[in-house]
C-alpha cells in the first residue's frame, strides 16, 4: 500500500503543470480516497472517507444508485427533499425515504460542519433534479418558440380534422334513416334525441376519439422542451398508464383462466344443445322413451339445461377476476338474499309448475274446471296457467293455487266420451216409467248426444214432495257443454209440455192460483182459476164470440 502511494505521488508530481513541489503522502491519501456521487450523468460531489470494510468507492456507488432509484419519479410539486439531523450525522430525506448520509468525518474532510455540508449537498441534488442550470435566455426563447410552433400545428390539425368530418357529416346526413323508423329497432334509444342521423352521431364520436388520441400522443413531444413540465407530464401519464397497465397485465394473467372458462362454457353449451335436440325429437315422437310422455320432453330438457348451466357456473366462478374479493362476495350474498326473500311465491309457483307438468292433470286445449272456473287451457308456463272461459274471458291462475285446489278435466287423451247430467224433480203422482220415457226422448233429440252408449235415467232421491230424476247422456264434445245443456233443457221442456206433464213439485201446486195446469198450450179457458175467469169477463178477453141475426120485426 505504501509503495502504491509513493508511485502515485511521483506520477502526479511528474505530470503537474506549473507545480514544482511533489505531493505529500497525506495529499496522495486524500486523492486515493475520493469517489464521485453521480446523478443524471453529472458529478454532484465527492466522498472522501471510507473504511477497510466499507471502501469509499463502494459507498459512492451505493449512494448514486439510491439517488437514481428514488428520483426516477421525482416531482417537485408533490415530492420534498429535506434534512434530518442526528448526533453525529445528517440525513438527506426524499419524502420518507433515506437518500444520503453526511457523516462527521465528511465534514472534517471539508473543514466545515456536518449540517452545512449536508445543506450544500442537498442544494446540488435539487439543482440536478431541476435540470435548468445552464439555460440561457436565448435557449429559453428557442424552447418557447418550438412550443408555440407545435401549438399552432396542433390547432391547425384539429381544425383540419373538424373540417374533414363536417364534409363527411354533410354526406352522411343525406342517408335515409330507414332502419331507425322500425318499431322493433332498439338502437334509436341509445342516440341523443337531437341527433338527426345515426351516422352523423357515430362520425362525431370518431372525430372526438381522433382528437383525443392525437392530443395524448402529441402532448409529450410538445411539452418536452420545458424541463419543469417533464415531471408533470409523466405524472399525468402515470395516472392514465396505471389503470391501463393493470387491465392489460390483468388480462394477460387471466388468459389461462379464460381458456378454462371457454372450455367449460363450450361443453356446457354442447350438452344443452344435445338435450334440446333429444327433447324436440321426443316431443314430435321421432324418438320414443318407454313410459315417458312426450309433453314431459320440453320441461325435462329445461330442467337439465338449468342444472348443467348451474354446474358450469360453479366450476367457472373461482376463475372469474375478483371472485375472491370481499366486494364480489358481498354482492353475491346481497343478490342471494334478494332472491331468497323476494321470490318466495315465485319459487312456490315454479315448483308447483314442475309438479303439475309431471302429474299431467291437463294439457293445452283441454276443457277443465278449477275453483268453479270452467274453460279451455290456452297456455301452460312454469309460473301460471291461462284459461279462456266459455264467456271468452282469459283467466290467469298461479300454479301454486292449482296444485292446492281441485282440478276437473272434461277432456282426455283417449277421446273417450264423458257423461253430461241434469236433474229434474217431479211429483209422486207421475209414474216413473213416464218420467224416464220423456227424459230419454229429450236426450235422443239433442245434438251431440251419442246414441251409443245409450242415455240412462237415475232416481237420485225420494224427497218429501217430489222424486229427483237425473238424466245422463254421453258426448264426445266436452267443449260444447253449454250448448248441449241448453239443448237438453229445451228438449225436456218440449217433451214434458207435449205430454201435458208439469215439472212442478206438490208444494208449488198447493200454493198456485187455482189453475188446473201451468203447461203452455194446455191451459184453456175452462182450466183457468175463477179469479182469472172474472178478470177475463170484465175485460172482455178470451171470451167466445156469438153472432145473432136481426129479427124481421126489427127490420120493419
Amino acid at each position: 500500500m505504501l509503495l502504491k502511494k509513493i508511485l502515485l505521488v511521483l506520477l502526479l508530481s511528474y505530470h503537474s503543470l506549473g507545480a514544482q513541489d511533489t505531493l505529500s503522502l497525506q495529499q496522495a491519501d486524500q486523492i486515493l480516497n475520493k469517489a464521485p456521487v453521480v446523478l443524471n450523468n453529472d458529478t454532484l460531489f465527492y466522498f472522501k472517507n471510507g473504511t477497510e470494510t466499507y471502501p469509499v468507492q463502494v459507498r459512492a456507488n451505493e449512494a448514486s444508485l439510491r439517488l437514481k432509484r428514488l428520483t426516477a419519479t421525482y416531482n417537485p410539486l408533490l415530492d420534498s427533499l429535506w434534512l434530518q439531523q442526528n448526533n453525529e450525522f445528517v440525513e438527506i430525506m426524499l419524502n420518507n425515504d433515506l437518500a444520503l448520509v453526511t457523516t462527521l468525518q465528511d465534514a472534517v474532510s471539508d473543514s466545515t460542519t456536518t449540517f452545512n455540508l449536508a445543506e450544500v449537498r442537498l442544494a446540488k441534488i435539487k439543482n440536478s433534479l431541476r435540470g435548468t442550470e445552464g439555460l440561457t435566455t436565448k435557449e429559453w426563447a428557442i424552447r418557447i418558440g418550438y412550443f408555440a410552433l407545435l401549438l399552432v400545428i396542433l390547432i391547425l390539425y384539429i381544425k383540419l380534422i373538424n373540417w374533414l368530418f363536417r364534409k363527411i357529416n354533410l354526406r352522411l346526413s343525406k342517408v335515409e334513416r330507414k332502419f331507425l323508423r322500425k318499431k322493433t329497432n332498439i338502437l334509436k334509444y341509445f342516440i341523443p334525441k337531437d341527433t338527426v342521423n345515426i351516422f352523423v352521431f357515430i362520425s362525431n364520436i370518431l372525430r372526438i376519439g381522433v382528437i383525443v388520441i392525437t392530443f395524448f400522443i402529441y402532448a409529450p413531444f410538445m411539452f418536452s422542451f420545458f424541463p419543469w413540465a417533464e415531471n408533470v407530464v409523466n405524472l399525468f401519464y402515470g395516472y392514465i398508464a396505471t389503470p391501463i397497465k393493470y387491465i392489460f397485465f390483468g388480462f394477460i394473467d387471466f388468459i389461462p383462466s379464460l381458456f378454462f372458462i371457454l372450455i367449460i362454457a363450450f361443453f356446457a353449451r354442447y350438452f344443452v344443445r344435445v338435450i334440446n335436440e333429444i327433447a324436440n325429437d321426443v316431443e314430435i315422437e321421432r324418438f320414443k322413451l318407454k313410459n315417458f310422455h312426450r309433453d314431459w320432453a320440453k320441461p325435462t330438457g329445461k330442467i337439465f339445461s338449468i342444472l348443467i348451466y348451474a354446474l358450469a357456473l360453479i366450476l367457472i366462478f373461482p376463475y372469474l377476476p375478483g371472485s375472491g374479493s370481499s366486494a364480489f362476495q358481498g354482492i353475491s350474498i346481497f343478490i342471494g338474499a334478494l332472491i331468497s326473500f323476494g321470490s318466495t311465491s315465485a319459487i312456490a309457483n315454479i315448483i308447483a309448475g314442475i309438479v303439475i307438468t309431471y302429474m299431467r292433470p291437463f294439457q293445452v286445449g283441454h276443457r277443465i274446471k278449477i275453483d268453479n272456473i270452467v274453460g279451455d287451457v290456452i297456455e301452460k308456463t312454469i309460473l301460471v296457467t291461462r284459461i279462456r272461459t266459455t264467456k271468452k274471458e282469459e283467466v290467469t291462475i298461479p300454479n301454486a293455487k292449482i296444485l292446492t285446489g281441485t282440478i276437473v278435466n272434461y277432456s282426455n287423451e283417449d277421446h273417450k266420451p264423458i257423461i253430461l247430467h241434469t236433474t229434474v224433480t217431479l211429483g209422486y203422482d207421475l209414474p216413473w216409467e213416464t218420467a224416464e220415457e220423456l227424459l230419454l226422448e229429450a236426450a235422443s233429440k239433442t245434438e251431440f248426444i251419442l246414441k251409443e252408449p245409450r242415455p240412462f235415467v237415475l232416481q237420485n232421491s225420494l224427497d218429501d214432495y217430489y222424486v229427483s230424476y237425473e238424466l245422463n247422456a254421453y258426448t264426445l264434445k266436452p267443449k260444447k257443454m253449454p250448448l248441449i245443456y241448453s239443448e237438453i233443457h229445451k228438449n225436456i221442456l218440449i217433451a214434458f209440455n207435449k205430454a201435458g206433464v208439469e215439472i212442478l213439485s206438490p208444494s208449488y201446486v198447493a200454493a198456485r192460483d187455482g189453475s188446473l195446469t201451468t203447461v203452455p198450450g194446455k191451459l184453456t179457458t175452462e182450466d183457468k182459476s175463477p179469479l182469472h175467469k172474472i178478470v177475463d169477463h170484465l175485460t172482455g178477453q178470451n171470451q167466445k164470440m156469438t153472432i145473432t141475426k136481426p129479427d124481421d120485426n126489427m127490420k120493419s
